[in-house]
């Protein structure tokens, strides 16, 4: 293999520290739409040029960071192999919090800042990459709605909107999701309670509530984790 060429498990390797979801079958994937276009070695194994590892990491940067569906990254790469630039996209949001004694004090973690979004809800489909009626049914069910008093979704409806159309990858839609709903739900009354038996009268009520719902949320996703391995 000349020493410029990568093969698809190198290529692996420089990109997991990046994207530790990446795999060989997801650039397989990749490579089936289209999206990427190595050389093959006469004995039929992939050979990855730097420009095609640079193309790769464009591909996972804007699917993890903006949610673009393959069809808007297919448009942006057509345009890029025209010698043109790509869209401007907003500068991704920083990553929540660090878990809970992360910065050594102890401390509940502060709910990280991250820089609003408002899209329409034709922005939101083609974002998404949700379908009308599977967006329909996911408002029927109140998973996804707009910005209280307008008609803007923000970035948690977009987030629910991405994570449906993944799961639905699975057989899941959104009445499974209305059962997750639903045990938020009791979450919710359970911080609110925390919040009016334990916080004093003149606190900051608010940041109390969040850092409770982060610590919460740290507690959920282990105890998720924990039974989905015992039941493995």
């Amino acid at each position: 293999m000349p020493p410029d060429r990568r093969s698809i498990g190198q290529v692996l390797k420089i990109l997991a520290a990046d994207f530790p979801d990446i795999s060989i079958s997801k650039i397989r994937f990749l490579e089936s739409e289209g999206l990427l276009s190595p050389e093959r070695a006469p004995s039929g194994y992939r050979r990855y040029a730097e420009s095609d590892i640079e193309r790769l990491r464009y591909i996972l940067d804007v699917q993890k960071n903006h949610y673009l569906p393959l069809k808007v990254i297919r448009e942006h790469l057509d345009l890029m192999d025209r010698g043109l630039e790509p869209p401007k996209l907003d500068a991704p949001a920083p990553d929540g919090a660090a878990a809970p004694g992360a910065s050594g004090g102890g401390e509940a973690p502060a709910v990280a800042a991250k820089r609003p979004i408002h899209v329409t809800r034709r922005e939101l489909l083609r974002i998404s990459g949700l379908s009308e009626a599977s967006l329909t049914e996911l408002e029927r069910y109140s998973l996804v709605v707009p910005r209280r008093g307008t008609i803007f979704y923000g970035r948690d409806a977009l987030t629910v909107a991405v994570v449906a159309r993944k799961l639905a990858a699975y057989g899941m839609d959104a009445r499974h999701l209305r059962a997750v709903k639903q045990a938020v739900e009791r979450e919710v009354g359970l911080i609110d309670q925390t919040v009016t038996t334990n916080i004093r009268r003149g606190q900051a009520s608010r940041q109390a509530a969040l850092e409770v719902m982060q610590l919460i949320m740290h507690a959920h996703a282990a105890i998720l984790r924990q039974s989905v391995s015992s039941s493995m």
